[in-house]
This record gives structure tokens, sequence and C-alpha cells, in this order.
């Protein structure tokens, strides 16, 4: 049961950097536009407030002191940002759909309070309308779209929350995670502007190669959508599957003794050489539990995963690319066989031969293709994932501790999966998932089973 609680929103405003520059204008490229009408992501940072003596200090404390610390270098640190500052247009004139960014522009920024149980929204389980009110809209027309906004939520005597809101088409979860650490690190360090090289964003459009094509099909794709010939919206899809208003908000955890488990497992059934990683094991293993929770009445179970191409490409792109540079993968397996007493093999078998394709045909591989693929599994049952354990979100410290707590809040109503590096920093994966409360309660069961009779 949803606990009883309200926002009191303080000011909704926004922040610029520190001073106008000329106008900037960035077009997108294919891995962008592949995302222009996805739905936004949504991530929410609770830390906890260490030194607690009494709810009037930490409050006046919070906006006396914290809340003017991250305001100021969020100001720094969007001048090394400035696309993010504005806003996705796709100009009759332009090929492309680009970010604009002039001077004037900001990012929104709300200020609230909240008599919320801290700790509970905190905890492995809650429900996802309690997290909800935390999160910041982005705003969306069919003709513009804003590519951030930010909300600072504060729990008197217990902490705060940062949530953020990206727009897809504008940032994979590897830059918007940067910009995070990019502003933790202004914010611990105030009196410097400047950010280290591993921390410093490079927009450089001209480093993505197409010699393909793929960038005429994307676009093709979207503006003959729906039937069209000159469809520009962006407006974003509503997500794929809205989470019931019983849906609840779960976190799990393999421990590295899990995963060591789940692969010794793997080979012992496995009838050939392979190299398994962390990543495989831990999404069959997901979805061997989840496809026999959800029981789907399709043919197919379809899983979607993205590949970051930086590393991949030839010649390879800087880790501090700022964009997109991810190519999703699909998996499809027949229903019955993830449904059978061996599902997790199954899952995995299907995963090993998708790897292998990347690494074998190139991580582009038939990526001029995808909008067609999507389509042709659009009748199966489809799960994905979001996010990493190779951001290391629970690094984020913007000088007042490591995160309490991470949750990617848009998995609630896409459906997909979250993985991250495990909070208790012991090598780990976090997973976090929303079902609703009988469908928890099964899944939790199986999950806890299965690992025990490894």
């Amino acid at each position: 049961m949803a606990h009883s609680t309200s926002l009191k929103v303080h000011q909704v405003c926004s922040v610029a950097p520190p001073q106008e520059t000329t106008p900037i204008s960035l077009p997108l490229t294919f891995y962008d536009v592949l995302w222009i009408r996805l739905p936004p992501v949504e991530r929410l940072f609770f830390y906890e407030f260490h030194n607690q003596t009494t709810t009037t200090t930490t409050t006046t404390s919070f906006f006396d002191s914290i809340l003017p610390n991250l305001k100021q270098s969020l100001s720094l640190t969007l001048q090394h940002f400035l696309p993010l500052v504005g806003n996705i247009t796709w100009p009759n004139d332009s090929l492309n759909p680009i970010i604009k960014y002039v001077p004037g522009d900001a990012v929104p920024f709300t200020i609230a309070e909240s008599n919320a149980d801290f700790n509970h929204l905190c905890s492995n389980f809650c429900d996802v309308v309690e997290r909800h009110p935390l999160i910041p809209r982005l705003k969306i027309s069919h003709d513009q779209a804003s590519v951030l906004a930010l909300q600072v939520t504060v729990f008197p005597s217990f902490g705060f929350c940062i949530g953020i809101t990206t727009h897809h088409a504008a940032l994979d979860g590897k830059s918007s995670t940067l910009f995070l650490k990019s502003w933790a690190h202004l914010c611990s360090n105030l009196g410097g502007s400047s950010l280290p090289e591993n921390l410093t964003p490079f927009f450089d459009r001209s480093v993505i190669r197409d010699p393909s094509g793929i960038n005429d099909a994307y676009v093709n794709g979207w503006l003959t959508y729906g039937g069209e010939t000159n469809n520009r919206s962006l407006k974003v899809w509503e997500s794929i599957n809205t989470a019931q208003t019983d849906a609840v908000k779960g976190l799990f955890e393999l421990t590295p003794s899990h995963i060591q488990k789940l692969k010794q497992y793997a080979l012992s059934k496995l009838k050939m050489k392979v190299k398994l990683s962390s990543f495989s094991v831990t999404c069959a293993y997901l979805l061997g539990c989840v496809v026999k929770v959800d029981q789907p009445k399709s043919n197919r179970v379809a899983f979607i995963f993205s590949v970051d191409c930086r590393s991949r490409l030839d010649p390879p792109i800087v880790p501090t690319y700022i964009g997109n540079c991810v190519i999703p993968h699909a998996v499809v397996v027949e229903t019955e066989e993830v449904l059978g007493n061996d599902g997790f093999i199954s899952a995995l078998k299907g995963i090993i031969d998708e790897l292998n394709r990347v690494e074998n045909d190139g991580v582009l591989h038939d990526a001029k293709n995808w909008m067609q693929k999507i389509q042709s599994v659009s009748g199966d049952r489809l799960f994905s994932t979001a996010g990493s354990p190779r951001f290391e979100v629970y690094s984020i410290d913007f000088g007042f501790g490591r995160p309490k707590k991470v949750d990617v809040a848009s998995i609630d109503k896409t459906g997909a999966f979250s993985l991250s590096e495990s909070k208790n920093n012991n090598g780990g994966i976090e997973i976090g998932l929303a079902l609703n409360k009988g469908q928890m309660e099964a899944f939790a069961a199986l999950f806890s089973q299965g690992l025990e009779s490894l």
C-alpha cells in the first residue's frame, strides 16, 4: 500500500550557463535519430544527510548551503555542455533533426520538499507511484523537445533526491552519466570551473561515419512513419507497457558468487566452449525468471539490449563522446523454450549467438534494417535492458557522500529491467524492475530459489 505523502514545490526556476555564448546547432547522427520518438530516460539519485541533528537544522543547511552549491555548480557545468541547454527541432530545410542552443536558453530546475518516508523510498521494494512526484518532465511538442530537466527534492532531516530526465535522442546512458559526474565534480570542487580530461565532453559529430547509408534509412523511416510523407513530429511514443497502478518496483542483486555459479552451471550445460560474460548470464537468468512470471501468450520472446559502439568502431571514438553511440541488438527465442525447465540456458544461447554476431560481423552489421527488424518482432513479447554496471552510478558524489539509492524510474513504464553496479561496491550487479504485486512476489521467489539451487 502506498504511503500517504505530499510534495510541496518551492520553486520552478531555470539554470543557465554563467555567460551567454553564440548560438550552437548540432546535427543528430543516425545513432541519435533512431531514438527520436522513444520515451525520455528518468533517473533518481537519493543522497542521505550524514550529520543529522534536527529537522530545522538540516533543512536550513540544505536551502542555505547544499542547494546553492548544486545550482552554482550546475551553471558552471552547463557551459561545458551547451547543447544540453538547447532544444531538439526538425526544420523543413534540414535532413536531420538538430539540437539548437540560443543565448537565453536554460535548463528547467524544480525545487521541492517532500514529507514521504525517505528510507522507504530507498528500500528494495516500493510502489512505483510513490517515486513519480520526484521525476522532472521534459517539454515536448510536435515542433520542439527539451533535452534536459532536473528536480531536487529535500526530505527534511533525512536527505534529498536529484531527479534527472533526458531526451534519448540527445543522450545515451553513458553520456548522461558523464554529465552527472561532471556536475558532481564541480560541485565537490567549488571555486573551479574546469573539468579533468576524463570528464570533458566531446561533441564533434565529424567522427561519426556512415558509409552504408544508415542515417538515410532511419530518417526516411520516421518521415514516412504512420503512412505520412513528411512526418517531422517530435512527439514521443507513449511508453510501451504503461505500469499498472499497483506496480511495485523491486531491487535485486546478483553477488559475484552468484554470477560465478551461474557461469559454472551454464558451462556444465552448454555443449561448447564459450567465454561467458557477467552481462550475458545476468540477462539470461532474469529472462528465465521474468518470462515464467509473465507467462506470455506470444509464440516468441524478444530481448533487446544496446551495445556501446565507442570502443568498437574503427577508429574508436573517445569515451567522453556526448550523444548516442549505441546500437540495439535483438535476441528472439521460442517462448516455450524459456518456459521450460532450463529457460536460463535457452535464453543464454540466444544472447551468446547475438553477441558472437556482434564480434564477428561488427557492431553495425545490419544496423540499416533496424527499424524493419523492430517491426518484425512487434508481435512478440518484448523485454529490454536499461543502464549498465559500467556507468558506476554509485560513484556520483556531489560532496555529500555516495548515493543511498539510484533508481531508473523510466523502466516503470517501459517494462525494461535496469542494470547497475551493486551499491555495496562488492563487484555484484544490481537489478531493478517493475511488476504488479502478485508478479513481484512470484519473481522474488523464483529469483531466490533459482540461485539457492545452483
